[in-house]
């Protein structure tokens, strides 16, 4: 969970993420963890900026060959 989406967007200072949408989140997260654990895997969930903390577990796990993502498409106004 990247902390920046909790803050104020730029242009009106709406949370990005009110308590209706985090709870939505945080409710199928814990699914999601449930279903991967009936199923024999798990799932790692960290909060921090994940520049930082997606390194930090590529440190961690030291056997790391690949890293996928994508990036937050961003609407210009």
């Amino acid at each position: 969970f990247d902390p920046r989406h909790y803050l104020g967007t730029h242009c009106y200072g709406w949370p990005k993420t009110g308590p209706h949408r985090l709870r939505f989140l945080l409710e199928s997260v814990k699914d999601l963890r449930e279903t991967l654990k009936k199923k024999g895997s798990t799932l790692v969930v960290r909060r921090g900026k994940p520049e930082d903390v997606v390194c930090d577990l590529i440190t961690q796990l030291g056997s790391v060959t690949a890293v996928v993502f994508h990036e937050e498409v961003r609407e210009i106004l």
